[in-house]
């Protein structure tokens, strides 16, 4: 590597930088330049609408984009893929929990696929059912899955989980937010996970809620 030249300077030290932060694969999710790295080790800074090599001009904007969180630049992280890489981390293990496509749902409805997908449909028109649509980051492929959390042992949504979702798709918001939220521990129900809390009826009140409430937060974020 050329350490004399400036540019190679900084292409290397953003790489290591963001390497040492473990933030590299978010690049390509916040559309902004990605880096590769040759058979010498040296690190090469490409543009992602052309795939060419950045120049000197536009790796020092990169920088300075990067570095713009924190009163030091030297000590600066980059928010916004710290924030990605916990959205990606939440996401995968979502993914790790039970799920239904079509076909698996279809079987324990004992309904046939073409009903069942027909069903589905509607229900999450109505609000009535969590779906999600998924992009495998290796096929490229797009799928649908119904997480198995919110279904009873017939494959139908539980009672107690539709006045939980109805107000949080209703707005918009984000199906993997509102997959993420039902899961996982609480603020605004003191640390308890909301689909859990739900079967007990003394706490279905409270999670609902604490669910109008978020959807109210998401609300005004999509009019703001």
């Amino acid at each position: 590597m050329d350490e004399s030249n400036p540019s190679t300077e900084r292409a290397e030290r953003m790489a290591s930088w963001l390497e040492g932060l473990g933030l590299a694969e978010q690049l390509a999710t916040a559309g902004l330049p990605t880096f590769t790295r040759d058979d010498d080790g040296v690190a090469r800074w490409l543009d992602p609408r052309t795939g060419a090599a950045l120049d000197a001009d536009r790796l020092a904007e990169l920088e300075t984009q990067l570095r713009r969180d924190g009163d030091e630049a030297e000590h600066a992280v980059p928010v916004a893929l710290v924030q990605l890489r916990h959205l990606a981390r939440v996401r995968a293990a979502l993914l790790d929990s039970p799920t239904h496509d079509y076909a698996s749902l279809a079987a324990v409805r004992g309904a046939s696929e073409n009903a069942t997908r027909f069903a589905v449909h509607k229900a999450a028109e109505r609000s009535a059912l969590l779906v999600i649509s998924h992009q495998s980051s290796r096929s490229g492929t797009t799928s649908v899955l119904v997480p198995a959390f919110q279904l009873d042992a017939a494959g139908e949504l539980r009672a107690e989980l539709a006045a939980v979702l109805e107000p949080l798709l209703s707005v918009g918001t984000d199906p993997w937010k509102v997959w993420a939220w039902l899961t996982q521990p609480a603020a605004l129900l003191g640390g308890a996970v909301p689909h859990e809390a739900a079967r007990d009826p003394e706490e279905l009140p409270i999670v609902r809620h604490a669910a109008v409430r978020l959807a109210e937060r998401a609300r005004a974020n999509l009019a703001g």
